[in-house]
């Protein structure tokens, strides 16, 4: 029989094989770091059965598919692990999640951290001993009497459909309800660690038991491994709702779920963030509109949002009247354009507003600065001839572009996605948007990534995908073609031709959402913001109380030249001070003492570098004047 390779070319294989033969027929190599194989789109196992014409690729560690089947079974292996430590454990879910995997268990006992290393122990155990995965099909009588025991099994058994596929999996002793796939046998995990417990009702519902959720992760390596753990710590020190508080930027309170606190230090942050914002949209040609808060449940009825988004949404009265609180600024930047009348020769228009808009999300979901339920979005609408699309996305892209740099986000990936099985619009005008689109991205000569079909019923889209330090990657900002709109709202223009028509419709945001993009860069920078934006550039440490008429002197002198100054009078050791301003990390710390008074000049550290030694009052003005401007805004 034949079967076609991901290069398109074809192999013959004998009657009868298998994923692992496919392994072997391609190499040894191969054949030794197979773990799976997908077979026309779908992972399954090595052994799987291949059929004439099946489009078929060998699954590996080195993919994310063959990662998530590690994990998969990892969690298979921790479920064993965990029910020889504690017999009588009922066992509920274990699937594979992003960098890791979980289980859920009902514990006869409370089970402590140092449980933990118990499992790992057991899990170590199960995967030298190389235990095969083995797959078997079963009738749902035979399912039932298997898992007897286990109400959560029996509860996932009868739930499932008539005539539904029943399979369990087994490895050595332990035996468990899946659909699988799993690699071939247990030494294939590699390297397993348990992570964290957490509470977690069962099947998600607050009406059901709270079982004992472990986390734990796996790589086919030792090494992989002590490099995942060494950046999970990295994050975790990074933990902007740590920083936060260490910081103090921003809190959160039991009186307002979900809602951020921001405390002055943070607003500092926030308005420097804001004002270089503004800079960068003015010289790119936008206004700045404002738009209200609470608007008309009619507006949101013409615009989708009641029937599609009002889940998401907070309501209100007004005189009798239904009123909601903004999800999203599209509905109030169009009353906008619709207040004039407009002529082509205005084209393009570009409104931009950083508006506060209100999300009801599930408590669940909420996480600090990235989930919040209320947040500003630094939204624009476009409005255009179709001939100025190309120019407008390209003016886009230089915009992002420019200002994740300005913010040390160099690596920025790019997406195009375009028509949808389901869309509205005819094919022609699809075509000639997704050119547009294609055409601005061809003319950065910048690489990007098509996703065929994966574009929003109204319009094709282009997203921008940002890469930390840590290598972690997180969208943000998008450029949406939007045919719906101009037409539910019935917006115009009058052309060349004196006649009305609908203009072109572009939604746009560079930064997202303002909240969770100052998280991101406090994780970025590890709270060691760039001097431009740290809410305390320069903290002058007295040496001693006499010192601290002139210390309040250098500080006049550094507001003067624009710098955001604190004088630190505790009553502490210099060298506490200094560790404490460390801490803090303050960009640059000024000492002086008898020396420094006598001479007019000051002690300089900077942060991270130590003492760059004394400095007269106007070269230490100058020299951080110049260290801490925001950056040159560049059309």
């Amino acid at each position: 029989m034949n079967v076609f390779l991901p290069d398109g070319s074809e192999m013959a294989l004998p009657e009868g094989a298998t994923g692992r033969t496919l392994a072997e027929a391609i190499g040894p190599r191969l054949a030794k770091a197979a773990l799976g194989v997908t077979i026309n789109g779908t992972t399954r196992d090595l052994d799987t059965p291949l059929s004439e014409g099946d489009q078929v690729a060998v699954v590996t560690a080195q993919s994310e598919e063959g990662l998530s089947l590690l994990r998969h079974s990892a969690s298979h292996v921790m479920a064993e692990a965990v029910t020889k430590v504690f017999p009588g454990t009922k066992v509920a879910i274990g699937p594979s999640i992003k960098d890791g995997f979980y289980y859920d268990f009902d514990f006869p006992e409370p089970i402590s951290e140092t449980d933990l290393a118990r499992f790992e122990e057991e899990i170590g155990r199960s995967v030298k001993a190389a235990h095969p995965f083995q797959r078997r099909e079963v009738s749902r009588e035979q399912a039932l009497q298997l898992f007897a025991g286990e109400p959560y099994k029996v509860e996932l058994i009868r739930d499932l459909p008539e005539g539904a596929t029943i399979s369990i999996y087994q490895h050595g002793d332990f035996t468990d309800l899946c659909r699988g796939p799993h690699v071939p046998d247990t030494s294939r995990i590699g390297a397993v660690k348990v992570l964290s417990t957490a509470g977690a009702y069962w099947r998600g519902r607050s009406d059901n038991p709270m079982l004992t959720r472990i986390y734990g992760t796996a790589f086919p390596s030792k090494k992989d491994l002590e490099e995942h753990l060494e950046r999970l710590e990295m994050a975790r020190q990074r933990d902007h709702r740590k920083l936060g508080r260490e910081l103090d930027l921003f809190s959160f309170h039991d009186e307002a779920p979900g809602f951020p606190f921001f405390h002055p230090k943070g607003m500092v942050v926030i308005n420097t963030l804001l004002d270089y914002w503004r800079k960068e949209h003015a010289v790119a040609g936008y206004q700045e509109i404002k738009t209200p808060i609470i608007l008309d449940r009619a507006l949101w009825e013409q615009s989708g949002h009641w029937d599609n988004y009002k889940d998401n949404m907070y309501f209100t009265k007004i005189d009798e009247m239904d009123f909601a609180v903004k999800p999203m600024n599209c509905p109030g930047g169009i009353l906008v354009y619709k207040s004039a009348q407009h002529s082509y020769r205005e084209f393009p228009l570009r409104m931009a507003e950083l508006g506060l808009v209100h999300r009801h999300e599930m408590s669940g979901v909420l996480h600090g600065l990235f989930r919040v339920r209320a947040f500003t979005q630094d939204d624009a609408h476009l409005y255009c001839l179709p001939e100025q699309v190309e120019d407008e996305v390209l003016g886009v892209i230089d915009l992002v572009r420019r200002m994740y740099r300005t913010f040390g986000f160099e690596k920025v990936h790019l997406e195009l996605s375009t028509r949808p099985a389901k869309s509205i619009g005819s094919a022609e005008m699809w075509e000639k948007a997704e050119a547009s689109l294609a055409g601005a991205l061809a003319r950065t000569g910048l690489d990007y990534q098509l996703n065929p079909g994966d574009g929003a019923f109204y319009g094709p889209k282009i997203d921008f995908h940002i890469e930390d330090v840590m290598g972690r990657t997180w969208q943000c900002a998008t450029c949406q073609l939007d045919f719906a709109m101009p037409e539910r709202f019935s917006l115009e223009y009058i052309g060349v031709d004196n006649q009305r028509h609908a203009p072109v419709m572009l939604h746009r945001t560079v930064l997202g959402s303002i909240e969770r993009f100052l998280g991101i860069i406090i994780e970025h920078y590890g709270g060691a913001f760039p001097a431009w934006l740290a809410p305390v550039q320069v903290t002058i440490i007295p040496i001693a109380d006499r010192h601290a008429d002139y210390a309040r002197e250098v500080a006049g002198v550094l507001q003067v030249a624009g710098l955001r100054v604190e004088v630190d009078e505790r009553a502490e050791s210099v060298g506490r001070k200094i560790r404490d301003n460390e801490v803090s990390k303050v960009p640059f710390m000024l000492v002086v003492g008898d020396k420094e008074e006598a001479a007019r000049t000051a002690a300089v550290r900077s942060h991270g570098k130590g003492d760059l030694g004394a400095m007269s009052l106007d070269v230490v003005a100058a020299t951080l004047a110049e260290q801490c401007r925001t950056p040159e805004v560049q059309g």
